[in-house]
């Protein structure tokens, strides 16, 4: 550990941390041989009173669903029985301990996180996760989203990868860059050379430890006493790995061939048991004796059970410098050692390395191997062996199924970008209608991931074109997907295509007729729709886009409970990657209704979520939801931030509706800040971007605001007159409500009175935001007309509402109009003292204190917020002083008042 002082002192203050009751995490990053694992061995000497649990990643082992995780946890298996029911059924499942089908991969996460709380529940806990870089998806994925996520357990988890820009798949992990030693501490590690020889170890290792010894080891004594030039390097010095690869490699090919064979064996082996080892080996007339040159050596450690390799570049060189057909002998006495039903998996993936060309007897166990990945929602292990099983598949058809389903599963996973290469790989024409439409789908997951959404539209639409006669199974669900991506990109005319093509479905008769004008018969259509949308059976995207239509006809509350039924249905089957996006309708529902705190909590919840599933299209979506409840409350630096990752993910795309809501968040902000000309130019924009009236009904009001805070009267009048039709077709009492204030604002002044008080009146059960804004303009008008005394109750009214809600612009704005109103008494009093003490708490510790106000247990609020239920008690720990309550009694109390 020479030269390592700043890297220990780190470990050290999270061992420390862990025994206090704090969990942290680590990813420490850098070249091979630079000493990640070698920290790690630090860690694991300094965890005197903690349990260690460890996992080294297996090259061989990559695609092998679940392994790293079951691997890490194979010693505690016990505290399953600990676990929530559907948590517990679902670690057993993915352990191969039962058939069951796991439905949604955020349980597994949540299970992990759980099984780690409880794991440290006994005592503090370090985990260590070595070569992540090979460790499998699915285990990579849950064991970052776990380490993200907890607090208060007493966990350290440290994670080791190669490469100094590794990591991509554990995104929001603390990071440690471990870089090559100084000169003195890598002279340390050379002793007993020749200075001049030490010197050019040192310039060729480049610091890096392991470098350092392989290098020096490989010296002749000629080399060593510094008689011949130190070191036979070419002209050209090949990358350090290779110089390392070739140090073991050097030392592997002086032992016994029986020796090295069994080295492959233990190489191509993915379990590590020495069982297994030696059975197969026994199929190759090799035994136990024939790996003692090997330990003696160093190269590999012996206990009675496993055999584990000194370094992972020592098995890197076993199995690569071995010749092909050695590789494939080994890989064939696994699979014949490894016959039996609980390693299926494994035996399937040995008879396809040992395959080289189509095998349609293998290929069928690969796709088993997929099903069985896909049923435990390791989407990138079933991609990977639904690709494998294509590669081995002589029949185009079954091959371009096959690369279908890896796509499919692919996108699943989040790999837009690799799902993009498996579609590129099917063989076009498709024959089968059906097949067609499969991978018209999976185009368009890869276009609306990271292209444009109304390409993706039209590649839905094209292939229902083409299959509306043969498949007129697939042609409903292909046009609903369109409608889908038609309406995230704002792009009408694709709307109006899209349900022209089927005019007798209902659920797109609805945004034909709205937008060809027939709005009466389209608020008809919708109505018979949301009515089937609460009868069973009723399809999961058919009751989505009733939600959207209710939401763009300002039916929010039916829109608010139609997204909360979409929600559940998400979370009871396990529909992890739809749940950001009923997520996000919900959450827009909430905030048109003036229910903020429940509209922050679900859109924070559906944007971790999606970044937990690499959704960036809906997280930007949600970003832009989050910049908006933002601007209400005056949180300009974080406002402003959120907008722009939405908009930087949305402008490149056309993304219309989403740019909108980001434009149209900061113009909220701005006009909540009082700068209304930058508000006007913003709100302007963000109608521009959605193209049609209808879809920009909802920055409306604030445009017309803007325009006339401005002094740009003449910019409001198309504005409002558009909201004024609208609202008089769809005769919604927050629109009417929204449509009245704009023509007090914007009409003369013996009108505006009624206006105003009509407007009021209609904001009633409707959302207090909206209605303490027109409120707000009521008394600013009041006070204008010098109409004080009548103002001040309006503005008293507006104040209260905004800071209750945490309105800060709009409640100074209400305050400076009550001051100049006459009113200077009680200004700093009027919110309550729960709302005071509640304003106290962080994010976090609110969304905590609302479920358990409801009755919600530690660990359900756990399920819901994905985290540890220890760090639920964490939260409620420090929250409950702030408050000043003692029990959830109080606490509900406290709330409700």
């Amino acid at each position: 550990m020479q030269g390592r002082t700043a890297e220990r002192d780190r470990i050290d203050q999270m061992l420390a941390g862990s025994r206090r009751g704090t969990s942290s995490a680590l990813l420490l990053h850098g070249e091979a041989g630079i000493g990640k694992t070698a920290l790690l061995d630090y860690a694991a000497e300094r965890a005197d009173a903690l349990r260690v649990l460890r996992v080294e990643g297996i090259e061989s082992e990559t695609e092998l669903a679940f392994g790293g995780l079951h691997q890490l946890f194979l010693p505690v298996l016990n505290v399953l029985d600990l676990l929530p029911v559907p948590q517990a059924a679902a670690m057993r499942a993915i352990f191969g301990l039962t058939d069951d089908v796991v439905r949604d991969r955020l349980t597994v996460g949540l299970a992990v996180l759980s099984m780690l709380s409880e794991i440290a529940d006994e005592g503090p806990l370090l985990c260590l996760v070595d070569d992540a870089q090979w460790l499998d998806q699915p285990s990579v994925d849950v064991l970052t989203f776990a380490a993200r996520r907890l607090r208060a357990e007493g966990v350290v988890m440290l994670f080791a990868a190669r490469g100094e820009a590794c990591g991509a798949d554990m995104k929001g992990l603390p990071r440690l860059l471990v870089e090559g030693l100084d000169r003195a501490a890598a002279a340390t590690l050379v002793p007993g050379l020749p200075p001049y020889v030490v010197e050019r170890v040192i310039e060729e290792a480049q610091g890096n430890p392991l470098a350092l010894i392989e290098l020096s080891a490989t010296l002749t004594p000629a080399q060593r006493a510094g008689h011949l030039s130190p070191l036979a390097l070419p002209e050209a010095t090949p990358r350090l790995t290779s110089r390392i690869q070739e140090a073991f490699l050097a030392q592997i090919r002086r032992l016994p061939e029986a020796t090295q064979a069994m080295l492959l064996l233990a190489a191509a082996d993915d379990t590590g048991d020495l069982a297994v080892v030696l059975s197969a080996a026994d199929r190759l007339g090799a035994s136990l004796e024939d790996l003692a040159p090997a330990e003696r050596s160093g190269l590999v450690l012996l206990s009675g059970e496993a055999v584990r390799f000194r370094h992972p570049l020592v098995r890197y060189a076993a199995y690569q410098g071995a010749p092909l057909a050695g590789r494939i002998a080994a890989h064939k006495a696994l699979a014949e050692t490894l016959d039996n039903s609980r390693h299926a998996h494994r035996r399937a993936w040995h008879l396809a390395a040992a395959s080289t060309g189509p095998d349609e007897r293998v290929a069928d166990e690969l796709e088993r191997v997929a099903e069985w990945a896909d049923r435990r929602q390791a989407m990138a292990s079933a991609s990977a062996a639904y690709e494998r099983a294509a590669q081995l598949s002589a029949d185009p058809q079954r091959r371009a199924h096959r690369l279908i389903r890896a796509a499919q599963r692919a996108g699943d996973a989040g790999q837009d970008e690799r799902c993009g290469l498996l579609a590129d790989q099917v063989s076009l024409p498709l024959q089968d209608s059906g097949m067609a439409a499969d991978f018209a789908r999976v185009r368009a997951v890869v276009e609306l991931g990271y292209g444009r959404p109304t390409t993706a539209g039209r590649i839905l639409v094209d292939c229902a074109d083409r299959i509306s006669r043969s498949r007129p199974d697939k042609l409903a669900s292909l046009l609903v997907d369109a409608m889908h991506s038609a309406f995230s990109s704002g792009n009408v005319d694709l709307i109006v295509e899209v349900g022209l093509r089927a005019p007798d479905l209902l659920v797109l008769k609805v945004p034909a007729r709205l937008f060809t004008g027939d709005v009466s018969g389209s608020l008809d259509a919708l109505g018979e729709l949301v009515r089937r949308s609460h009868e069973p059976g009723t399809a999961f995207m058919d009751g989505l886009m009733t939600g959207v239509y209710c939401h763009v006809v300002a039916r929010h509350a039916d829109a608010r409970e139609i997204a909360a039924t979409a929600v559940a249905h998400c979370r009871d089957h396990g529909i992890g990657g739809w749940l950001p996006t009923a997520l996000h309708l919900l959450s827009q529902a909430e905030l048109a209704l003036g229910r903020h705190e429940e509209a922050s909590a679900h859109a924070a919840e559906g944007l971790r979520l999606a970044e937990y599933y690499n959704l960036d299209h809906r997280a930007a979506h949600l970003r832009a939801v989050l910049a908006a409840l933002a601007a209400v409350q005056g949180q300009e630096e974080h406002g402003r931030s959120l907008a722009a990752e939405a908009l930087h993910y949305t402008r490149p795309r056309d993304v219309g509706r989403g740019t909108a809501d980001a434009l149209w968040a900061l113009g909220l902000l701005e006009l909540g800040l009082g700068r209304a000309e930058a508000a006007l130019e913003l709100l302007e924009s963000a109608q521009q971007e959605v193209g049609h009236p209808l879809l920009a009904h909802f920055l409306l009001p604030d445009l017309v605001e803007a325009a006339v805070r401005a002094g740009r009267p003449e910019r409001a009048k198309e504005p409002t007159r558009l909201l004024r039709e609208w609202a008089a077709a769809a005769p919604e009492p927050p629109l009417n409500a929204l449509a009245r204030r704009c023509l007090a604002l914007t009409g003369p002044d013996d009108a505006a009175e009624e206006h105003f008080a009509a407007a009021v009146h209609l904001h009633e059960g409707y959302g207090d935001f909206e209605r303490a804004r027109t409120e707000l303009l009521y008394g600013e008008w009041l006070r204008r007309l010098r109409r004080s005394i009548d103002a001040r109750d309006h503005l008293r009214e507006a104040l209260e509402v905004f800071e209750k809600l945490g309105a800060q612009p709009w409640a100074r704005r209400a305050r400076a109009e009550l001051q100049a109103a006459g009113e200077s008494a009680g200004l700093t009093g009027l919110t309550g003292l729960a709302d005071g003490r509640i304003n106290r708490l962080s994010p976090q510790e609110r969304e905590v204190v609302r479920l358990a106000a409801t009755g919600a247990t530690n660990r359900e609020i756990a399920t819901q917020l994905f985290l540890s239920p220890r760090t639920v008690g964490h939260h409620l720990y420090r929250a409950f002083p702030k408050l000043g309550v003692s029990s959830r009694t109080e606490l509900a109390t406290l709330l409700a008042s």
